[in-house]
């Protein structure tokens, strides 16, 4: 499928699937969808500890990168692993630029790092951040009780409906912990219902730029 890199609403970039009218980041501001959805609805919500968080489509790294930038300030630990089945190359990361967008261009060796880093091997990225990339469908995960946050992040279910089902919605209950977190920015009333029906509390919140609502949901002791 053809693929080209856009300009998104913020100023900040991320690549199109042209062929189904999909971005891997929202066209209304890539960066700002990433720290409100990501961020300020899923890390910021712990603090002085060990966070293993897992994300559905590693895609282009943002989330990624800005959760190394973001963690320090909350004195956290990382423990990243990045579930991705089509990675990006390093000419389309280059060609992004988020270290340059993000004003911290003394990062862009660690962002490679974390592209150049091996798959299926344990990574530390800084002393406080390491990685693990794993190369695989959704539906193959299958780690248990691990993980503390989840960045659901994979494309919309317009154009991959599998990803977004009940199937899909117990493998992330099954891989959280007790009051795990899974934050996404989908907000439709299927997805919402998935989630509830294998066991999740979830609540709405506000959207980042160009959507009403996100979803978070908690798995409930």
């Amino acid at each position: 499928m053809k693929r080209r890199i856009i300009t998104t609403g913020d100023g900040s970039k991320t690549i199109q699937i042209e062929d189904w009218d999909e971005q891997y980041h929202s066209k209304h501001g890539a960066v700002q969808e990433a720290y409100h959805v990501f961020i300020e609805h899923g890390l910021r919500l712990f603090e002085k500890t060990e966070v293993k968080i897992l994300e559905l489509g590693f895609g282009t790294g943002l989330n990624a990168l800005i959760t190394l930038i973001e963690a320090p300030k909350q004195y956290l630990s990382v423990d990243y692993v990045g579930v991705e089945a089509f990675p990006v190359s390093m000419e389309e990361v280059e060609a992004l630029d988020y270290c340059q967008q993000l004003g911290i261009e003394d990062k862009q060796t660690t962002f490679q790092k974390m592209h150049s880093s091996p798959w299926e091997e344990n990574m530390p990225i800084t002393a406080d951040f390491s990685l693990f990339k794993q190369k695989k469908d959704f539906k193959e995960v299958d780690q248990q009780n691990i993980f503390n946050l989840i960045y659901f992040d994979a494309f919309g279910a317009r154009v991959q409906p599998e990803l977004w089902t009940e199937e899909i919605f117990l493998k992330m209950y099954q891989a959280l912990k007790t009051n795990g977190i899974l934050v996404t920015y989908a907000a439709k009333g299927s997805v919402r219902r998935a989630m509830q029906t294998v066991g999740f509390t979830v609540e709405r919140l506000p959207g980042p730029p160009g959507k009403r609502e996100m979803l978070r949901a908690k798995k409930p002791e």
